[in-house]
């Protein structure tokens, strides 16, 4: 497949704003790719690159050569360029990197030269792996949509989805089904401003604690056990304590859901951070394990004896949990009946805030798992306004924080996969997050004039801030009142980012 087709889609995609326009773009494209070329066309019609990092700064991209006069670059040769770039090292690395690039950019036309620039450093941005994507192949294979939604829920990611229907056709999707061992999607929440709300909303509900800590998804098929983030990855190593707790379960074939918490000497939880750094540590992991344990503790089921749960309401899997699960081991709960009063669920938030927590998700009983999904059965409530938001840009600091990137660029995701920027801080940050940012964003520089360092919109920082107000300065129309930081979200993909229609959506009253 030549990548003209691919770049121009792109652009028209980004320039669209109809969601049938953008789905019948995508379906084309998806109709014109051969099964082997998906396996490149899927990621950088996300932006990104199958290779990763490619070690490619501004310096190589800049002064580009004219542009060729005719279309004649396959997808696979562009790919092939990028695995070569990747594998560049030693002496003289960055110059061979700027060759091969400029020799790529040599045989690109107008139109590629400025897809190519913007995958190169992370600036393609239409949203095109999301929910849209997922609609366009529906259209191009004559799937059905809901099918195919489940299929990548369970896939884990669009691609080998995407892989297998353009091939085989839509019976294969049949074929995809939850398997111990391989991880799926995770269901997530959505927010509500208090508990009474979230009951109000949700009926029957049980209101659980909303612990501080990294999602985990553990499976165990007969001696082995796997465990994996939030993001799909494989931490099994990482986690000798969490793989012996489930090795010790009665089971032998089921997958849970759940998170992984440090626990002090006096029962509270210790700060996110350390356990963070702790899941995040490949070296000596007995040491770190010794130093700091960390204890499971699992809030759902996906599966039991092999069979898969996800269809089941949530009060029968909770029943299902705890018949494998002991209590000490399961997120502590308290069940509001239909029509019944909030109070209670409100005394046990507040009960779960004095023992050190962030707050609380209400979960409706009758809701099925919805994997890959911000769930409207599951409303997590927090004390205070915070949101994951994407870091655009940072300005270099003055006086003390001379020579550090300081002042963060803060977006929130459109549904287009664009970002819109809603508001600054350099609130909340500690010397050791300065001196982290400035390290990192200088990994993610794409531009810097001098004042403020343009960044690839990969970062996710956990904001909190008292609420919104109007600013005709910002696209969305707000922006955020007395923002600051309250750690950084590694563990989240720019994907994972709150919306602009949904922080817009939880203050509708105000602004």
């Amino acid at each position: 497949m030549l990548l003209a087709p691919l770049a121009r889609v792109s652009r028209e995609v980004a320039e669209t704003s109809g969601r049938t326009r953008k789905i019948s773009l995508l379906a084309g494209l998806f109709r014109a790719a051969g099964p082997e070329d998906v396996p490149v066309v899927i990621p950088y019609l996300a932006g990104r690159l199958p290779q990763g990092r490619i070690g490619v700064g501004w310096n190589a991209l800049k002064d580009p050569p004219p542009a060729a006069a005719e279309a004649t670059l396959t997808v696979h040769e562009v790919d092939t360029v990028f695995s070569t770039l990747a594998a560049v090292e030693g002496a003289g690395a960055q110059g061979e990197r700027r060759r091969l690039v400029q020799e790529l950019l040599a045989a690109a036309t107008a139109e590629e030269q400025r897809f190519l620039v913007g995958l190169i450093s992370g600036e393609v941005r239409q949203g095109a792996l999301g929910a849209l994507a997922v609609e366009a192949l529906a259209v191009a294979s004559e799937a059905d949509g809901d099918a195919v939604r489940r299929a990548v829920m369970l896939a884990g990611s669009l691609q080998p989805v995407a892989e297998r229907l353009l091939a085989e056709g839509p019976a294969v999707l049949a074929e995809f089904r939850l398997t111990v061992g391989r991880p799926v999607l995770p269901m997530l929440a959505q927010s509500a401003g208090s508990v009474a709300e979230a009951v109000g909303r949700l009926g029957a509900c049980a209101v659980e604690e909303k612990l501080d800590g990294i999602r985990v998804q553990v499976h165990r098929e007969g001696g082995e056990v796997r465990i994996f983030t939030r993001t799909l990855d494989d931490i099994t190593d990482r986690l000798p304590e969490v793989t012996a707790v489930a090795l010790a379960l009665d089971g032998d074939r089921f997958v849970l859901d759940g998170e992984v918490i440090a626990l002090g000497a006096d029962g509270r939880p210790r700060p996110f951070q350390e356990v963070a750094g702790r899941v995040g540590s490949r070296t000596d992991v007995r040491s770190a394990a010794e130093a700091l344990p960390l204890s499971p503790v699992f809030f759902d089921i996906l599966a039991a004896e092999g069979v898969d749960l996800l269809g089941l309401s949530c009060a029968e899997r909770q029943e299902a949990l705890a018949a494998l699960v002991p209590e000490p081991m399961r997120v502590r709960r308290v069940v509001v009946a239909q029509g019944g009063d909030a109070a209670e669920g409100e005394a046990f938030s507040r009960d779960t805030l004095a023992r050190g927590h962030e707050g609380v998700v209400v979960k409706s009983l009758d809701a099925p798992y919805s994997a890959g999904r911000r769930g409207a059965g599951w409303l997590k409530v927090k004390p205070v306004h915070t949101l994951d938001l994407v870091v655009l840009a940072a300005e270099w600091g003055h006086g003390r924080r001379t020579g550090k990137l300081s002042n963060l660029h803060l977006g929130a995701r459109r549904e287009d996969g664009t970002f819109a920027m809603l508001g600054k801080t350099f609130k909340g940050l500690t010397d050791v997050m300065l001196q982290w940012q400035t390290e990192r964003l200088g990994e993610l520089a794409v531009r810097d004039d001098g004042f403020t360092v343009t960044v690839r919109p990969e970062l996710v920082v956990e904001i909190a801030y008292d609420g919104l107000q109007r600013s005709s300065r910002y696209p969305a129309g707000v922006t955020l009142r007395f923002a600051r930081v309250v750690r950084y979200r590694e563990d989240k993909r720019p994907e994972d980012a709150d919306t602009v229609d949904a922080v817009l959506a939880a203050h509708a009253p105000t602004v």
